[in-house]
């Protein structure tokens, strides 16, 4: 899982069934100080995430098609939890 915020979405007219009643948003990746972590991924919305929001980002195909209940789709992403907190304790790795 990686830590991610929304910032924006697509809007598809046309999209595979699987995808159908679920929406599209536009992750960009966090490091843990909350910089930007590479590029920004397309990622299958199971919690009704909004722009500007932290979530967590799962990036493996058959997580992310089970977590949002649609197996053997054509899944590489989602986004499966909102974050209210990130707490780092000193001295931990």
């Amino acid at each position: 899982m990686l830590i991610g915020r929304v910032i924006g979405h697509v809007v598809a007219t046309q999209k595979a069934h699987s995808h159908r009643g679920r929406k599209i948003l536009v992750v960009q990746p966090l490091n843990l100080d909350g910089s930007d972590r590479g590029e920004a991924v397309l990622a299958l919305d199971a919690v009704d995430a909004g722009v500007g929001e932290r979530v967590l980002l799962t990036t493996e195909g058959f997580s992310a098609m089970t977590s949002v209940g649609r197996p053997n789709s054509p899944i590489d992403s989602a986004v499966i939890g909102i974050i209210d907190a990130v707490e780092l304790i000193d001295g931990a790795r």
